[in-house]
């Protein structure tokens, strides 16, 4: 842990001071930013079996699912490209001028999304427009989670960035949760008629006004402390090539990216079999093989369940982390998934009272990464790589594992009738988190690498009074 703020560190570099106030803002601008880019991302996903396979893909049976899945799947395809832009981007020119645009591009993409024609109105040219629109919106994902990660990291004090890190990730959930609140309202109050005629429409209008206040947000905020002292030393980075970015990636931080990578697979593939696939596995992928499922509207309500508790738990794990550090709890969470996973999934096939407890299993390995992962992956790369090498690390780790996930689980429970690949998924998760972590170097409470040592105004100590109250002299803003 970092020596007390207010002290000189080893070394003799002086702690630089942030205004407690101006770090809430760029936490809020990154967090409400990132409340409308998963909310924009995530609906889809959310109305994957209920509608879009009939509005899209009416005509290829039981593979309409896997179809519709397989669009949403599409976007990844997209994201490492977007990260490679957006990062190398905000490495040059600063973070909150490329998060502006991302936040915009998305909210722009969900709109479109929303005015596609069906497949009844422009026949094959429907989904070959969503295909187009979703790999859109995974260019934007592609900049967005990982500069909001580096704004927030380089943002947060040292010996507080565990939980100032976990409030991006409650946003996260947030627009997750709000996705599905809005999804499953539509789903529940409108007729199947109007819901396949105009209904499913709404949820992608409202990504308009939440990316307009994201966008607000993002463009009153000035770059990171870390940032502004990476070019007052040296201006000429600004110019450094890409070739010259990731050939100092692979030759001196390999062993980080490594890491960086089965954290970020261990957390994901968790992350979309939950946020992304469970609600299909309940509503649709049981009942067709004559398990005991659950109703559209059901799914989606005991997830936004499971989230809401998840919420409530994940900004005190966070400030956990900074306490104890961040290799135990990514070690719990990748321990549960290999125990849990299975009886999990097994549990979400025993009725009401086993969905809820098999949500609950796999939601709380998901909060532990979720909590940590946002404070842990920037501290593994110095400023001057660090959006860059953030973007497309985790992007091509996404892509790869875990935004491919809920496609191949159900195209392998379709194919083989096993209906426990949910479980497989999460398991090989937790092993790859396991070994991962066991590699990771502990560095809460230490200040990043590349910048100085930051703490907040709210953390130096209070100035010496007078006998009669007054403060002697003032600390250093």
């Amino acid at each position: 842990m970092s020596n007390q703020p207010g002290r000189r560190r080893r070394g003799g570099t002086p702690p630089v001071v942030q205004q407690e106030r101006t770090v809430h803002r760029a936490v809020a601008a990154a967090s409400v930013g990132n409340v409308a880019e998963w909310y924009d991302f995530g609906i889809y996903s959310y109305l994957a079996a209920v509608v879009l396979d009939r509005v899209f893909f009416p005509d290829v049976g039981q593979w309409a699912t896997v179809y519709t899945l397989g669009a949403f799947a599409a976007a990844f395809l997209m994201r490492p490209l977007g990260g490679f832009v957006f990062g190398r981007l905000g490495d040059k020119f600063g973070r909150t001028k490329v998060l502006s645009a991302t936040v915009l591009l998305m909210a722009v993409a969900t709109v479109l999304l929303g005015l596609v024609p069906s497949y009844g109105a422009v026949g094959i040219a429907a989904p070959l427009l969503v295909l187009f629109v979703r790999m859109l919106q995974g260019f934007s994902a592609g900049g967005e989670y990982t500069g909001a990660l580096t704004l927030v990291a380089e943002y947060a004090p040292d010996r507080r960035r565990g939980f100032f890190g976990s409030w991006l990730e409650f946003c996260t959930l947030t627009g997750y949760a709000l996705g599905a609140s809005v999804c499953g309202v539509v789903i529940a109050v409108l007729p199947e008629n109007d819901l396949l005629a105009w209904g499913w429409r709404l949820p992608f209008m409202l990504a308009l006004p939440l990316g307009i206040t994201g966008l607000y947000l993002r463009m009153r905020l000035e770059d990171t402390p870390a940032f502004r002292q990476l070019m007052q030393r040296s201006p000429a980075l600004s110019t450094m090539s890409a070739r010259r970015a990731v050939h100092i990636l692979v030759v001196r931080y390999r062993s980080a990216a490594l890491v960086a990578a089965g954290v970020i697979v261990a957390w994901n593939v968790t992350n979309y079999v939950f946020t992304n696939y469970i609600p299909t596995y309940l509503a649709g992928t049981l009942p067709r093989h004559g398990e005991s499922g659950t109703s559209e509207a059901l799914a989606t309500a005991l997830q936004v369940a499971v989230m809401v508790l998840m919420l409530c738990a994940i900004v005190s794990v966070g400030r956990l982390s900074d306490r104890i550090g961040r290799k135990p709890l990514l070690m719990t969470g990748s321990m549960a998934l290999i125990f849990l996973g299975l009886p999990a999934v097994w549990l979400l096939r025993e009725g009401l009272v086993g969905q809820i407890v098999g949500l609950l299993l796999i939601g709380m390995p998901l909060m532990c990464f979720a909590a940590v992962s946002p404070s842990t992956l920037p501290a593994l790369f110095p400023t001057m790589i660090r959006y860059s090498s953030l973007a497309v690390i985790f992007n091509v780790s996404v892509s790869l594992f875990a935004g491919t996930a809920p496609t191949i689980i159900e195209a392998a429970a379709t194919t083989t009738g096993n209906l426990d690949w949910p479980g497989y998924y999460l398991v090989g998760a937790g092993v790859v988190g396991l070994v991962s972590t066991h590699f990771l170097t502990e560095h809460a409470g230490r200040p990043l690498a590349g910048a100085a040592p930051l703490t907040s105004s709210s953390e130096l100590p209070p100035p010496p009074l007078s006998d009669d109250g007054v403060p002697l002299e003032q600390p250093r803003q």
